[in-house]
């Protein structure tokens, strides 16, 4: 059986690809460049790796040399227009809503397994792999066996029918266990730092990065308890709920955090010390895809990557679910995923539209 892995460059896509070889599937790689990185370079003046190779090239030869150690072939295909049409562009307009997208998430989507899906089939492909931290059994998606490390959180917008013949061969590891099989076999991925931030930014300064594409539009930062202005903010986009740091006014740092936005107005909204603006108890989630074999009324969900699982209940209708934590949960903000489970099993989910405490809309949200 032939198998196309998603080589990024990375220690978990290699690690997949020894795993799968093992097994006895015919391995194919495929590298695929989702981003223009000499946009990065030519805007920000920066980074470049040894020899001048930007990080995107360098992950390429990384993919490039794993490849011809464990002796599979290397593909390579450009979704540049792809990634700009349907998540790059997807992140801009969110941010303009004011809201707090998760680019990644429609990355899997329509990217990783969508497009390359229909890469992989071309290249006679029986299965796809990657080396997302999860695992699919009995046409379930589950929680990665390790629990710092699991990323079904970013895969529940993928479909049912795209998680068809979808192999994740890292994903009953840990991440040191991972790593010692690359070190097994001498891999230059081997003890490679993890990629971080968001996929086509990474670790820069996301406000250079982004003042090229939304224009600034400075206004307010405004005390929600006294209606008092109290500094100036650089632009709606560059904050989201919660946010403690770079807020950039004298005296306030250490005990204030942003609560609202008001887009019409221009405002930004932080309270000092007073932590219950942040708090919610419902919330509507559209956009859904459901991935449970039916509807259940009781589960738990994360309205955050790094958040521990909150016990909610669901009522569903023809668009949306409200999810309701009588319990309250700190930060659940619009534009991001709110992600189901039940157990270990990922139930699917949705994007945040709008935030609720005592059966009313939060205003300044």
């Amino acid at each position: 059986m032939k198998v196309v892995v998603g080589m990024s460059g990375g220690v978990d896509s290699s690690v997949a690809a020894i795993l799968l070889k093992e097994q006895g599937y015919e391995v194919i790689g495929l590298f695929m460049r989702n981003w223009d990185a000499s946009l990065n370079n030519d805007i920000l003046g920066n980074p470049t790796l040894n020899n001048n190779i930007c990080p995107q090239e360098q992950d390429y030869n990384d993919a490039l040399e794993v490849c011809k150690k464990i002796g599979i072939p290397l593909h390579r295909i450009d979704f540049v227009k792809e990634y700009w049409d349907y998540v790059f562009t997807y992140f801009l307009d969110e941010l303009k809503k004011g809201r707090t997208p998760n680019p990644d998430i429609m990355c899997n989507k329509y990217i990783k397994f969508d497009m390359f899906a229909k890469e992989a089939i071309k290249l006679g492909a029986d299965y796809i792999a990657t080396g997302h931290y999860a695992r699919m059994v009995d046409g379930k998606l589950l929680r990665g066996v390790d629990i710092n490390k699991d990323q079904t959180y970013f895969l529940s917008q993928v479909s049912k029918e795209q998680l068809k013949n979808v192999l994740f061969p890292v994903g009953h590891l840990n991440k040191k266990e991972v790593r010692e099989i690359a070190s097994k076999y001498d891999l230059i991925t081997a003890n490679k730092k993890d990629s971080t931030g968001i996929c086509f930014i990474g670790e820069r300064n996301i406000t250079k990065f982004l003042e090229n594409y939304l224009p600034n539009t400075p206004g307010d930062i405004v005390n929600i308890e006294t209606n008092e202005v109290i500094g100036k903010h650089i632009g709606l986009m560059y904050y989201t709920i919660g946010q403690r740091r770079g807020l950039n006014i004298g005296g306030y740092e250490d005990r204030m955090f942003v609560v609202g936005k008001d887009l019409s107005k221009n405002i930004l909204y932080i309270s000092l010390g007073n932590s219950e603006y942040l708090y919610s108890d419902s919330c509507i989630v559209t956009d859904i895809n459901w991935l449970g074999n039916e509807k259940i009324n009781k589960c738990t969900a994360k309205f955050r990557y790094r958040q521990p699982d909150n016990e909610v209940e669901l009522e569903f209708f023809d668009d949306y679910i409200l999810v309701k934590y009588p319990q309250k949960v700190k930060s659940v903000t619009p534009g991001q995923a709110c992600v189901f489970y039940d157990g270990e099993q990922c139930l699917g989910g949705g994007i945040i539209k709008e935030v609720r405490k005592n059966n009313e809309k939060l205003w300044y949200l």
